[in-house]
């Protein structure tokens, strides 16, 4: 049974605000300079969420990065597939997110300085590595995140992050499938485009996604 889908704590939120509006690109404002803005936000309040319970996840505790049956692998730049507990794993994605939008030749910051022709394709990267720390924290730490009472910020932060990486297509919803259930709740006073085939999908998949290995 998962606790976070518990009706008590599903409706726990540090604000009501409608997140769908909020991650519409304002008119007049170049699409990367949002990409780079929100992404570069994302980062810091998802590192920041799981620094809340970071305690609570040891090499002990979490000895492969997973979230709900699906177990992820950590690939090095040479694309050599790692095998690595979970602190390990969010280490690699704070790490190598860090590195990219602190340099200044993809997220530039000065005046007329242009994005890399390659900057969509690594913000989607990015978002990716982002959901698996959201998923894992969910999966595996939602007790803790209930006892700090942090769990209506971790709520209000899930849902602004998946109502903005599916307003630009950022990740592949079969990525994300693994917390449709939530999203489907989450999600569904805020966007009319709510996942259909969520919670049954997840269900009746997590058997098959047990061995199922996600690829960088």
């Amino acid at each position: 049974k998962k606790l976070y889908l518990e009706p008590e704590y599903t409706k726990s939120r540090i604000t009501d605000f409608e997140f769908k509006e909020l991650v519409m690109l304002p008119r007049e404002i170049d699409l990367n300079e949002w990409l780079a803005s929100n992404t570069t936000t994302f980062f810091h309040h998802i590192n920041l969420q799981y620094s809340t319970i970071s305690e609570f996840c040891t090499g002990e505790s979490c000895q492969t990065m997973a979230a709900c049956n699906t177990q992820y692998y950590w690939y090095d730049e040479r694309g050599k597939k790692i095998k690595c507990t979970a602190p390990q794993y969010v280490d690699f994605v704070m790490s190598s997110v860090q590195k990219l939008v602190t340099d200044e030749d993809v997220f530039p910051t000065k005046y007329g300085k242009e994005f890399p022709n390659s900057f969509e394709s690594l913000v989607k990267k990015i978002c990716k590595y982002l959901f698996h720390v959201l998923a894992h924290i969910y999966s595996s730490h939602f007790k803790e995140t209930l006892a700090l009472e942090l769990h209506g910020h971790l709520n209000t932060l899930y849902t602004h992050f998946i109502l903005f990486i599916r307003e630009f297509n950022l990740v592949d919803p079969k990525e994300t499938t693994i917390m449709d259930d939530l999203t489907e709740v989450l999600c569904s006073s805020s966007s009319s485009g709510s996942s259909s085939n969520g919670s049954g999908n997840g269900s009746s998949n997590s058997a098959a996604a047990q061995n199922h290995v996600k690829e960088r």
